[in-house]
């Protein structure tokens, strides 16, 4: 499985839903608020393609002692953005750091997604690292962290994907792998 994190970007999240649909993938996408916000039409594809979209707080903000309060309010705000889009109400929270309280989970009915992958696509441009990063570390149900918002990420993506592919892998949406 394959999440895309922090979008979506108005360019690079359209060139992964492309080569996604061309592969005939589902991915989960955990989006910020505000970039929904901003590109409803692109949430709605996400949708209409049957992806799943979790949220990711609207401003991209790291849940502290301190904030508790406005990272809880980000998560609504963000899931109000979402449902209004797509009309689903919002399960799953990709909370960024993986900074998380577990009391979230009763009080908004959410379930957090972290990651067993991370190649740290957001601080590189090498392509060839970012794929090998994920390739040589992959084991059935990994949850693959990787961030809409480079062109880096695109390329790597669909190397990774082609890649685990050859090797007998299926790319499925979170759900299928936390509830299967």
């Amino acid at each position: 499985m394959t999440p895309a994190d922090d979008g979506p970007h108005p360019y690079y999240t359209e060139q992964i839903l492309d080569g996604l649909k061309k592969r005939g993938i589902k991915a989960t996408f955990f989006v910020t608020g505000m970039n929904a916000e901003k590109y409803p039409e692109i949430i709605k594809r996400m949708y209409d393609e049957g992806h799943v979209i979790g949220n990711h707080t609207f401003y991209h903000t790291q849940l502290t002692s301190k904030n508790r309060k406005e990272f809880k309010e980000e998560l609504i705000r963000t899931d109000a953005v979402i449902s209004g889009i797509t009309g689903d109400d919002v399960i799953y929270v990709r909370p960024p750091y993986g900074s998380w309280d577990k009391k979230f989970e009763t009080e908004l009915n959410m379930f957090p997604v972290l990651w067993t992958i991370d190649p740290l696509d957001w601080c590189s441009t090498n392509v060839a690292c970012i794929t090998e990063k994920v390739v040589n570390k992959a084991e059935e149900n990994d949850i693959i962290l990787m961030h809409d918002y480079y062109p880096s990420t695109v390329t790597a993506a669909f190397n990774i994907i082609d890649e685990l592919t050859k090797e007998g892998y299926n790319f499925v949406t979170v759900d299928e792998i936390l509830f299967d």
